[in-house]
């Protein structure tokens, strides 16, 4: 990954345990590109789902174009993921049999493009989030002594 990130998802990490990354491209009209550039765009409360053979993320807000017209996007819908059909089978299939999810962790410009980082990731316990919380504040700890 390079390029200038837009928007992350810091969530995703605490919740979930990280297996595998993939980049994506999205499918955009033009006056969500042009909102995305001005930075209105988030994936806190994004998902990614399988249907028909396409990947697709649900619930990313890209906000309203101000200088839109009537042809302005709406700005919850579904927007279609670019992966190769073997990546899709794989992913599919991962999900299906064990119970896996694929959460959206960032998403940035490559080029005049935009990527979206998804991971396929296993969800944690309460027990894990608190092991995460102490292995950070570790970290902190550490660093905070060293000079």
């Amino acid at each position: 990954m390079n390029g200038k990130i837009i928007c992350s998802n810091k969530k995703a990490n605490y919740e979930y345990f990280i297996l595998d990354k993939y980049e994506a491209g999205i499918k955009l009209k033009g006056t969500e590109i042009k909102s995305i550039r001005a930075g209105k765009v988030s994936i806190n409360e994004a998902y990614v789902e399988v249907k028909k053979g396409k990947v697709f993320i649900i619930n990313m807000f890209i906000g309203k174009y101000d200088f839109g017209n009537i042809f302005n996007h709406e700005e919850l819908r579904d927007k279609e993921l670019l992966l190769n059909k073997s990546e899709i089978r794989k992913l599919a299939n991962k999900i299906k049999l064990e119970g896996l999810t694929i959460v959206p962790t960032k998403a940035y410009f490559k080029g005049s493009l935009v990527k979206i980082e998804i991971a396929l990731a296993k969800g944690k316990k309460n027990y894990d989030k608190r092991e995460t919380i102490k292995e950070r504040d570790e970290k902190r700890r550490q660093n905070k002594f060293v000079y």
